[in-house]
């Protein structure tokens, strides 16, 4: 049987119903509207064999400093071919020589590795139906007058400017907010995703902050589906589970090459995917 020609071309907008149907195969929990955020904020590559597209990747870029690599997918039946790297040079092109960072799976481990990214830790998901919880008494609902200083702490602790991420999460979700004087110290926020709504990114200073700032959203959704997805730099797996969102897998933390963040600053970072997926 001969095989099709299969071509890297520009992801569009007319690739999404595609890319969703991909996603929904590896048992990703994905809907349009996810994959329209990722697009917004990201230039990517798509893999067509005739005229189904078999394979995805997305690159956020946060200005010059450093770049994201996302929703990396194979279409199941070319698996094993060489094309997982070929989308993979896709976005290396796109990334422009910035350091990079992803999640990897353990199947994607072996190529991420071969093309230079190196562990960095591990990324741990957590989901399920919230209980009920008391609103902590240290949060408050962010004000559109809080995103610079959002954006600001944010770019602290990644080590790269994501103000445009933090301006779409505006529009799309709700952030709280620590202020301790007239400063703001910590945030997270709360936005539909997959099964139901996703906390994150999160930024906090210590265990306690982040606690905090995950209890304001689980506060406001007794008995919804909720989804964090933590790192491994501060340990709130147990405190998760008792309160209904356990530890459900993960993937590894990666990045090309290792990024030293800009401050000292604790963090979590909601990734939902990866921030986006």
């Amino acid at each position: 049987m001969q095989t099709r020609q299969i071509d890297i071309a520009a992801f569009g907008p007319e690739h999404l119903d595609a890319a969703v149907a991909l996603s929904r195969q590896v048992g990703w929990p994905h809907r349009p509207e996810d994959w329209q955020m990722a697009l917004a904020l990201s230039e990517g590559a798509v893999a067509i064999e005739g005229d189904r597209v078999v394979g995805t990747v997305l690159v956020t870029r946060y200005k010059e400093e450093s770049a994201t690599i996302n929703m990396v997918i194979v279409d199941e039946s070319l698996r094993g071919r060489g094309l997982g790297r070929r989308l993979m040079d896709a976005a290396l092109g796109i990334s422009a020589g910035r350091p990079l960072r992803l999640t990897a799976t353990e199947d994607g481990l072996p190529l991420y590795q071969k093309l230079g990214f190196r562990e960095t830790g591990r990324v741990l998901q957590h989901q399920g139906i919230a209980d009920k919880i008391a609103t902590p008494a240290i949060t408050s609902a962010a004000t559109s007058a809080d995103l610079s200083a959002i954006a600001e702490i944010d770019r602290q602790a990644f080590g790269a400017d994501r103000s445009d991420l933090i301006a779409y999460l505006a529009d799309v979700g709700t952030f709280a907010v620590i202020r301790r004087g007239n400063r703001i110290v910590g945030f997270s926020v709360l936005r539909s995703f997959g099964r139901g709504e996703v906390i994150g990114p999160v930024v906090a200073g210590n265990l306690e902050d982040a606690k905090a700032l995950v209890a304001h959203f689980i506060a406001l959704r007794p008995g919804r589906f909720l989804r964090v997805d933590i790192t491994g730099v501060i340990d709130l797996s147990d405190w998760l589970a008792v309160w209904g969102l356990g530890h459900v897998g993960g993937g590894v933390a990666m990045m090309k090459p290792p990024i030293a963040r800009a401050d000292s600053v604790p963090t979590i970072f909601a990734l939902a995917s990866q921030a986006l997926g």
